[in-house]
């Protein structure tokens, strides 16, 4: 068994290698795949999903015909389609996998290409394998007057730059960045994002020009008040520390998430991203700390690679984005194989109204229905369809830009 960390040991019957290194190690592993019959396993295979246009796919989709057999193992498959779905298919079945799975969806019947498709892939779904069901809610929450004129300004302030970049991936990423901090807090906007975010998250301090009625606003931060979605977390976690239960709350955003630790700081919040030099320890003092009772992260950090069901049963989203994939690999920290018989898992989604929190839930019970129809699997479709509860205290694909477009455009109307 060898870890790749530089040359390849010829001698080597297995190979481990993350997908980070596949590209600067491409020539050397397709060597060794070539050399004598070999198999290729794709571990958490949406990493690839672009297919070609990634870098990770398109290495990939390069390495797959030097192996005589091909495997991939994910959770989430096709988080924003049919496109992820040739993507993964093309490397599992070279020649003959972007075609099968384009004739398998082309006719609109999801149930009939889950049929075609059901023969090259296996599905264990959580219902097999007698999990709990999770209750899944969301508390929609109303700005102060300040909060919201800032992001009526906001949205009249993007919706012309907008119109002109909607074909700008990029540009359209970085509005869509400072529209969910604008739902969130209007003072995220003021500092933009850290070093330690995912490079799609990557915003610098919105620069607003002089005479723009949004910069007379930004100035009058200093007395806004608290925003409503902390103080709808603080009462969650409050709610839950007090029967016992602790709490995981997810932000997309660093700065949002270093927020909370100072509104939260009396539950001995535990704390996880990108720049955390002490994840483990952190991650254990939310374990076994018992004055610890809550832990805060980003899905980016802790999306994968940790269980916590052990520990906590309740998970709230101050924001969500638009990957599908994501939100469904964060929400099985806490509800996976091992649950004892009987637990109530308890997923809470914040949103504001009128806010592109809208656009991104539409966008992902859009995502998440497809995926639960092409899989069979009802528990995915459960996720896609929230239950509205009274309150009580970030992936883009062309659907995605469409959508954000059409909520631009309302606001400048």
């Amino acid at each position: 068994m060898d870890v790749l960390d530089g040359t390849i040991n010829p001698g080597a019957e297995a190979v481990i290698v993350n997908y980070e290194r596949l590209q600067p190690s491409a020539n050397s592993l397709a060597r060794w795949l070539s050399a004598q019959p070999s198999m290729l396993i794709l571990d958490e295979a949406h990493r690839m999903k672009l297919g070609a246009n990634g870098a990770y796919g398109s290495a990939c989709l390069a390495l797959g015909p030097r192996a005589r057999r091909r495997l991939i193992l994910t959770g989430t498959p096709a988080p924003n389609g049919a496109k992820d779905l040739e993507s993964l298919f093309s490397f599992v079945w070279p020649g003959h996998g972007r075609q099968t799975v384009s004739r398998a969806v082309g006719g609109g019947d999801l149930a009939h290409a889950s049929r075609v498709l059901k023969p090259l892939f296996t599905r264990t779904t959580k219902g097999e394998l007698g999990l709990p069901p999770v209750t899944l809610t969301r508390r929609e929450v109303s700005m102060p007057s300040l909060h919201q004129e800032i992001y009526d300004a906001l949205r009249g302030f993007h919706s012309a730059r907008a119109a002109v970049a909607q074909d700008d991936f990029q540009a359209m990423g970085k509005i869509t960045m400072y529209m969910l901090m604008a739902a969130i807090s209007p003072a995220l906007l003021a500092v933009g994002t850290t070093r330690y975010e995912p490079l799609a998250y990557q915003v610098p301090p919105l620069q607003i020009p002089d005479g723009s009625p949004l910069l007379d606003l930004m100035r009058d931060l200093p007395s806004y008040e608290l925003s409503p979605k902390y103080r709808e977390t603080l009462a969650i976690v409050a709610a839950n520390a007090a029967a016992g239960r602790k709490t995981l709350v997810w932000s997309g955003f660093i700065r949002s998430v270093t927020t909370l630790e100072q509104v939260l700081k009396e539950f001995s919040p535990a704390l996880v991203h990108g720049g955390t030099d002490d994840r483990e320890a952190q991650i254990a003092r939310f374990r076994n700390d018992p004055d610890c009772m809550v832990l805060l992260s980003n899905p980016a950090t802790l999306g994968e690679g940790i269980s916590l069901h052990h520990d906590c049963h309740d998970a709230v989203y101050v924001d969500r984005d638009f990957a599908a994939g994501r939100f469904l690999q964060s929400l099985d920290r806490i509800h996976r194989l091992g649950l004892a018989p009987g637990t109530e898992t308890r997923i809470t989604v914040l949103t504001c109204k009128e806010t592109i929190d809208d656009v991104v839930a539409q966008r992902l019970e859009a995502k998440l229905q497809f995926m639960g129809r092409i899989l069979d699997d009802p528990s995915v479709h459960q996720l896609a369809d929230l239950d509205d509860e009274p309150a009580v205290g970030g992936g883009l694909d062309l659907n995605d830009l469409r959508a954000l477009m059409g909520h631009l455009r309302a606001g400048s109307s």
